[in-house]
């Protein structure tokens, strides 16, 4: 496979991603948390990065991604936008950086957007809506997140499927219609039923939805880098797919995952049939 850096890439902007979902090209994002991946994801061609607190297991060793702090964040944020020259950059609010109110998570979003973040993600649905409103109209793009909220992971009993029954589904589908409303301008799908994620795109047709275990129903895919190139000890979720299998370089692992994102061959519906 070419592992060449494509001259005529441009930098991605939100303009720039709108009018992809617009057309129907889907959107890749992976994760990264330093200089020397952000710059090899980048010239793979991923859309977007995502610094996502899953450095806390990733990097730091830990069970859970609810001991990252707001000043890690930023650290790895920087790192990111050093090696980054064209991919747009998400980075997470972590646990209790957003939750006291709309100030904190203000004051949270400036400090990870002067890092070099592009849009701010946050996690939850219902309060979150208040400040997802207050944030935009500050000029903070903002990515909420539903379904499987890591945050939250006590909360919820474990690293378990949202929305299977009509219930859950409808408070799905009730808070993404909150949250697009408020200002969101894209929302991570995480671990529901297809069905669902394709309703919560369908309600919201400007939202670009971005799914990790949701099915192939949303406007893009992203995948935990290390997770993608078969490097995360331990058990991986059914719908992680090993990109590194078929041999070559990272580059060529990533490059398959932006082309199998991009012609839909990623993910597999059929995983998802919960």
């Amino acid at each position: 496979m070419n592992n060449a850096v494509e001259p005529s890439r441009k930098p991605i902007t939100l303009h720039r991603l709108r009018e992809m979902h617009a057309k129907g090209e889907k959107i890749a994002m992976l994760t990264a948390y330093d200089a020397t991946f952000a710059r090899v994801v980048d010239e793979a061609g991923v859309d977007c990065i995502l610094v996502g607190d899953s450095l806390g297991m990733i990097v730091q060793g830990h069970a859970s991604t609810v001991p990252v702090s707001m000043d890690e964040m930023v650290y790895h944020t920087r790192c990111v936008a050093r090696g980054n020259r064209n991919a747009w950059v998400v980075g997470d609010l972590p646990f209790g950086s957003y939750q006291e109110n709309r100030e904190q998570a203000l004051r949270s979003s400036i400090a990870l957007m002067q890092a070099g973040a592009q849009m701010v993600k946050l996690e939850g649905g219902g309060w979150t809506a208040e400040t997802v409103h207050f944030l935009t109209e500050r000029g903070v793009p903002v990515c909420a997140h539903l379904g499987l909220t890591p945050q939250s992971v006590h909360a919820l009993g474990g690293y378990r499927i949202q929305g299977r029954d009509e219930a859950g589904a409808q408070t799905l589908r009730k808070h993404a219609k909150a949250l697009a409303d408020a200002g969101a301008a894209m929302m991570v799908l995480e671990l529901m039923p297809s069905a669902v994620a394709r309703e919560v795109q369908a309600d919201n047709p400007g939202l670009m939805t971005i799914g990790i275990g949701a099915g192939q129903g949303t406007a893009g895919q992203v995948l935990v880098l290390h997770d993608m190139l078969n490097i995360t000890r331990g058990k991986l979720p059914r719908f992680v797919r090993n990109f590194a299998a078929e041999g070559g370089s990272v580059d060529d692992a990533i490059r398959r995952y932006v082309a199998a994102v991009k012609d839909g061959s990623f993910p597999d519906e059929a995983v998802h049939a919960y």
